[in-house]
């Protein structure tokens, strides 16, 4: 398995991948990073300071899922959003989500963030599990200005 950056030829693998989640799991839609018009240009939307996106990607160069961590604004200067979480159905329960989450926390770290915030919906319970289990907190209201006004879990974690 190869955990690199994103690269602009990753846009639309990755846009499948994100939105197959959401299809997959019958997820709402309206207010969510399905709807979200960077989706089809993740590669772009990190080319700013402190954000950094992760893709795994197999030995056939198959893209597996990503990662990332973006400096949302309305956010503490001192915190990041963990985003674009996503792995194909074939990726899970084999440790890539663990790896490219290990990569985001590092890079985090790296750059000089302190806190790590998400956002999130019920209908990724297991996600939202295994979030807890890394040190994510539950919130009682959205933090920043993400844009994303139909996700209503949000976890906070110090890193």
């Amino acid at each position: 398995m190869l955990y690199r950056k994103v690269q602009a030829k990753d846009n639309r693998a990755l846009a499948e991948i994100i939105r197959g989640v959401f299809t997959e799991h019958q997820a709402p839609t309206q207010g969510t990073v399905y709807t979200d018009p960077t989706t089809d240009a993740l590669y772009e939307l990190f080319q700013v300071e402190k954000a950094i996106l992760w893709v795994a990607e197999d030995e056939g160069h198959k893209i597996l899922g990503c990662c990332g961590i973006f400096p949302t604004p309305g956010l503490d200067k001192d915190c990041a959003e963990l985003v674009k979480f996503y792995l194909h159905k074939d990726a899970r329960g084999k440790g890539v989500g663990r790896a490219l989450m290990e990569k985001c926390v590092v890079s985090a770290k790296e750059i000089g963030f302190k806190k790590l915030y998400l956002e999130s919906l019920p209908e990724f319970a297991t996600a939202v599990g295994i979030y807890e289990k890394q040190g994510f907190k539950k919130l009682n209201q959205p933090m920043g200005q993400s844009g994303h006004d139909g996700c209503n879990i949000w976890m906070l974690k110090t890193l």
